[in-house]
């Protein structure tokens, strides 16, 4: 997400970081710049004007002029004002209310509803220890109430049955008495998406609304239809009072601009952002984390609490242990480290995360290839026990054997090898610090060595 308009940014803000002196022609050269980048990125004309000139307005001022480095100091205030158009703090959920706290979806046909609902079940389920119940109020979509039941059965949350010829009024009312006898936290009601906004449609998830006074309306959006799915947004808050945005699908889009324009234009919150097909695929919408990302200058928080949720912290005290007390990174525990990197995202979203990784060069970035991590993991998948503890005894024809065995071919066998000596080397350096998590907070955002790039 934000490739494109990163791109753009960078590159402009990087030929008046280093200047003693802004003057108006160089900060309207940039602007133009930024301008431009804005609206290839599909971020909604109004907002761009607006976000050039408060940008304007303060360069040319002398919170800009008085600094010491004035280039740098006009990244500061796209940085600030970035923050400021997507809203200035992180929104979660509000869920102090008497159980059950009732969330309600709303959204276009297709925008990714269903799947959502059971991501959300899932984070407050694991995250904030919930006990959640969905259910699906979609009368019309072939197979939609099974697609919940099966979502929700992965994701660990009840479900409430319903049936197609029921009334959704009605099963969103059935589900809160539901929850409300088995004691359940939080209900989430998934409703019928449609093709555009329809009187009849929207007039029924307004009944359901005045049925079930939910604390949370979310309104699910693709982000790839750009600033139209701000416009959307609009329409749906002017017949409802959404309470926040879920956009989805923004891992398949490299402009952004939709989370650029939905807060100006509409007045919500982003919330979430759906970043991928899996149940844990969602993650709360940070705007200064994501301005800073976009700037390049990294997010390590996210990076942190992503290490903190998703590391195993059982493996990482044993592997501790292991090194404090001389013995070495052998291949099960290269394996390990290179799983709980996929666990986080892959060597992609690790990268996006680390500060100063956006600009690398394009060469050494095109050679980042999760699909290498796979194999490197099924390599180590086809040793023995034996040779993944002693790899010094894989020679000519144990190395075929694991080749054959892993679909690969000898020579991606000798890489592997060659990177976990490098990475052993590291490993007996960061002996108390544990694991990945320790790894990256001792490099203090550099790349440690044995990496597949």
């Amino acid at each position: 997400m934000f490739d494109s308009l990163s791109e753009r940014l960078r590159g402009t803000l990087r030929r008046v970081r280093g200047q003693g002196r802004l003057t108006e022609d160089n900060v309207r050269d940039a602007l133009r710049e930024v301008r431009m980048a804005l609206l290839e990125a599909d971020v909604a004309l109004p907002v761009v004007r607006e976000f050039v000139e408060r940008v304007r307005e303060r360069a040319l001022g002398r919170e800009v002029a008085a600094s010491l480095t004035p280039g740098q100091a006009l990244v500061k205030v796209v940085h600030d004002e970035l923050v400021a158009v997507m809203g200035a703090a992180g929104a979660g959920l509000d869920l102090k209310t008497r159980a059950p706290a009732v969330v309600l979806m709303a959204g276009l046909q297709g925008s990714g509803k269903t799947t959502t609902t059971a991501k959300l079940a899932r984070r407050l389920r694991e995250r904030e220890g919930r006990k959640v119940l969905v259910a699906s109020c979609d009368v019309y979509r072939p197979a939609a109430i099974e697609q919940l039941r099966t979502l929700a059965a992965e994701v660990g949350a009840e479900f409430h049955p319903s049936d197609p010829s029921q009334d959704p009024v009605a099963i969103a009312a059935a589900a809160v008495d539901a929850a409300r006898r088995r004691f359940v936290d939080v209900v989430i009601l998934d409703t019928a998406g449609r093709l555009h906004i329809d009187a009849g449609m929207m007039d029924e998830i307004r009944r359901i609304h005045a049925q079930v006074h939910p604390v949370e309306t979310l309104f699910v959006v693709d982000s790839m239809t750009g600033q139209d799915a701000a416009n959307t947004a609009r329409a749906f808050h002017e017949a409802l009072p959404l309470t926040g945005v879920v956009l989805t699908k923004t891992d398949g889009d490299a402009r952004g601009g939709a989370a650029l324009s939905i807060r100006h234009i509409t007045g919500c919150p982003i919330k979430f952002l759906g970043v991928g097909e899996k149940s844990a695929a969602l993650e709360p919408f940070h705007p200064d984390r994501v301005a800073s990302r976009i700037l390049g200058m990294g997010d390590v928080l996210s990076l942190v609490e992503e290490a903190e949720q998703k590391v195993d912290k059982d493996k990482a005290a044993r592997l501790a242990g292991k090194l404090a007390k001389g013995k070495g990174f052998d291949l099960a525990d290269f394996r390990d480290q290179l799983e709980q990197m996929q666990r986080m995202g892959g060597l992609a979203g690790l990268l996006e995360k680390l500060p100063g990784a956006a600009d690398l060069p394009a060469g050494v970035k095109g050679r980042i290839d999760d699909g290498e991590v796979r194999r490197m993991i099924a390599i180590i998948g086809s040793m023995t026990p034996h040779e993944r503890r002693f790899p010094d005894v894989i020679r000519g024809s144990r190395k075929r054997r694991i080749a054959a065995g892993s679909g690969t071919q000898v020579q991606e066998v000798n890489r592997l090898l060659k990177q976990h000596s490098q990475m052993q080397k590291m490993m007996k350096k960061m002996g108390k610090k544990g694991g990945l998590a320790g790894l990256l907070r001792g490099r203090k955002g550099g790349f440690p060595p044995g990496l597949p790039f």
